[in-house]
């Protein structure tokens, strides 16, 4: 048990927003286990409040200066050794936060960077890192006239969101004057705005398997944790059907990677925190996709967890607060999650079932996430929020894990009302 002094002498944490809790609870439950940590919400939290010391309920969560304001109240009361957020949509405002307080990773002009795809093109284009021809545009007369000059296929690509919302790709001017309403009209739950016109990039279509790179950054130093492989389905969208992590993925001791790694984080000028980047893997090299000032989605986190032993959540936490945390790993393994959909639109769930009898060994965990009588979609319209249950898997070998994860697709099942 630990005792008030002991809870008291832990640092101090501020946390903007928890996230869905199927995906981010076990990134809350392990610091609040070594944090007293602050939650900004705009509701008033349920399944969040065992691992909370306290929170604050907003109007919102993606106002920056706002927000700023508030804490300024909190933390001269009881100062914050840091500020943490996991959710793309309120990583830009939390940093307003950390700008406030004099805390870590905060520079929103920074982030915004990451946020605004657009310029992130243009500061890596300027230092040379390798990335697809990217053009931002307004119209579908405009984006015409950018695949022509980049060439087909293309990428139609929303200019700040996540989740690979509103991505798609397109072979010729018939399918882009289809497709660019799709990507132009996608919004995310929370507003975007940019200063400049343009918020549909046309992109050179790279082939190769796609990436992502977990890191810690302290005082400008990147450090890999671990490397997610992608399952993307639904063709020509690029939606995420599932990752695999192995610990030993020989990208995180190629000394040229690294350097890359690190160069295209001096350009963007992030120094503290953690960042999740997005690399095609071609047969020129990698290229850059994207980066992320935040934890990966998709529970990439926790299968880097699984696989290394590293706990991404304390690292994070320490990092904003600018302490230091194990980095080294403790387990050599593979895990991966495979994520399961309805087969037509607007399905309305009866029941989601997971016939445990079925599952191998190596699954570490099956989660429902559609409830009864909630009307679900495949991708492009269900998307992220389309998910009906998701299954987890840990091996020895890649191999192992995806033929547990394959063998685990036969279990799920779904009935509609």
């Amino acid at each position: 048990m630990t005792s008030v002094t002991e809870a008291a002498n832990r640092p101090r944490l501020l946390l903007v927003a928890s996230g869905m809790r199927a995906y981010r609870e076990y990134l809350l439950a392990s610091i609040g286990s070594s944090y007293q940590v602050h939650l900004f919400h705009t509701v008033e939290p349920t399944w969040e409040r065992p691992y909370l010391d306290g929170w604050t309920v907003l109007d919102s969560t993606v106002d920056g200066p706002a927000m700023a304001a508030t804490a300024r109240g909190l933390h001269d009361a009881a100062p914050f050794d840091g500020v943490l957020c996991w959710d793309e949509g309120r990583i830009h405002a939390t940093a307003h936060i950390a700008q406030e307080l004099k805390c870590r990773n905060g520079d929103p002009m920074v982030i915004w960077r990451l946020r605004d795809k657009a310029q992130t093109r243009q500061a890596l284009r300027h230092a040379g890192v390798p990335q697809p021809a990217s053009v931002e545009v307004s119209t579908v007369q405009q984006a015409c006239a950018a695949a022509d000059s980049i060439g087909y296929p293309i990428i139609l690509k929303p200019r700040g969101l996540g989740a690979s919302l509103g991505v798609v790709r397109v072979d010729d001017a018939e399918a882009l004057h289809r497709f660019f309403p799709f990507t132009r009209n996608t919004r995310p739950p929370d507003p975007v705005y940019y200063s400049t016109d343009g918020p549909v990039l046309v992109e050179e279509c790279l082939i190769g398997d796609e990436i992502s790179v977990d890191a810690v950054v302290t005082d400008g130093r990147v450090v890999p944790m671990f490397i997610g492989r992608k399952s993307v389905g639904f063709p020509p969208y690029a939606e995420e059907i599932g990752h695999l992590v192995d610990a030993t993925d020989p990208l995180l001791d190629d000394d040229e990677f690294r350097v890359l790694l690190q160069h295209t984080h001096d350009t963007l000028g992030f120094r503290d925190g953690w960042t999740h980047t997005e690399f095609m893997l071609t047969a020129q090299g990698p290229h850059l996709i994207e980066v992320n000032g935040r934890l990966g989605g998709d529970l990439i986190p926790y299968l880097g967890m699984l696989a290394t032993g590293l706990d991404p959540a304390q690292i994070a936490a320490a990092a904003a607060c600018g302490r230091s945390s194990a980095s080294v790993p403790t387990r050599r393994q593979v895990a991966g999650v495979r994520f399961f959909y309805v087969d037509a639109d607007d399905t309305t769930i009866g029941t989601v079932t997971i016939d445990r009898a079925l599952l191998p060994a190596a699954v570490d965990r099956a989660v429902v996430l559609a409830e009864p009588g909630l009307t679900v979609s495949p991708p492009p319209k269900g998307t992220l929020w389309g998910r009906i249950a998701y299954v987890t898997a840990v091996a020895d070998t890649a191999q192992e894990c995806r033929s547990a994860l394959l063998k685990a697709a036969g279990a799920v099942r779904y009935t509609e009302v």
